[in-house]
């Protein structure tokens, strides 16, 4: 009974996670619908805007205009369902290099040559080769040397649209974006999201990504090459479990 029930448990497991598998088994990976993102929900309700301030007559004939079709009307995005540009360019690189030595040494010596005969004496009852003159001696030594390199670098540069899904009571304007390109059988995705000040927006409607505070970058994908460099389940499960 008690093996069923592992087996049982081993099965549900397996069909879970391989769901994601699943899905391009034999074809390309599908797309996630447009419909079911909070950037299109964000678009079919944006937020409640006062109504525009009828224009007189006389103005029409002005180079300005409040309108949102105006040549001259700023177009950086402001409200919810509103789309900006994001634009990534990440080139980090670090290196961290440490070294250590220590070492240690110590000697003891103990002898006894003369002291009230006793040493004479005693010289006699010891083994052949043995003498009070040598009572103790001892050496000891250690070292230890360490030393460790860490080299990495980062390199994506990436424009992806976000859309506002949200603004803040204080201005703050909360953006999220993504991505898909599908090639063959192999799908990546590309996510952002964080939080704008409208101020840092640029006039062309871009924000650099080191001007989104609490930004949240993924690039990734999914599809038959990605499964074929991923280590098995079981394997995974094995890592963590196994002590060595």
């Amino acid at each position: 009974m008690k093996a069923r029930v592992v087996f049982l448990a081993v099965g549900v497991f397996a069909a879970l996670s391989g769901c994601n598998r699943a899905d391009h088994l034999g074809r390309p990976p599908s797309m996630s619908a447009p419909q079911s993102t909070p950037e299109f929900e964000a678009m079919i309700s944006p937020e409640l805007n006062l109504p525009e301030t009828p224009q007189r007559p006389e103005a029409s004939a002005s180079l300005w205009a409040g309108q949102r079709n105006s040549l001259v009307r700023d177009r950086r995005a402001a409200t919810r369902g509103d789309i900006l540009t994001v634009v990534i360019e990440i080139d980090d690189r670090a290196e961290i290099s440490n070294s250590s030595n220590r070492s240690r040494s110590a000697a003891d010596e103990v002898s006894i040559a003369d002291f009230g005969g006793i040493p004479q004496r005693l010289d006699k009852r010891l083994p052949d080769g043995a003498s009070s003159a040598g009572l103790v001696n001892a050496d000891a030594s250690s070292s230890y040397k360490g030393s460790g390199k860490i080299s990495r670098r980062d390199k994506l540069t990436l424009r992806v649209a976000a859309t506002i899904i949200n603004r803040l009571p204080n201005g703050t304007l909360h953006v999220q974006g993504s991505q898909e390109v599908r090639v063959n059988f192999e799908m990546r995705e590309l996510t952002v999201s964080g939080f704008v000040r409208p101020e840092d927006i640029g006039r062309n409607n871009e924000i650099a990504y080191d001007r989104i505070a609490g930004a949240r970058i993924s690039y990734g994908g999914r599809g038959q090459i990605t499964d074929v460099q991923q280590p098995r389940y079981g394997q995974q499960v094995a890592d963590i479990l196994l002590p060595y």
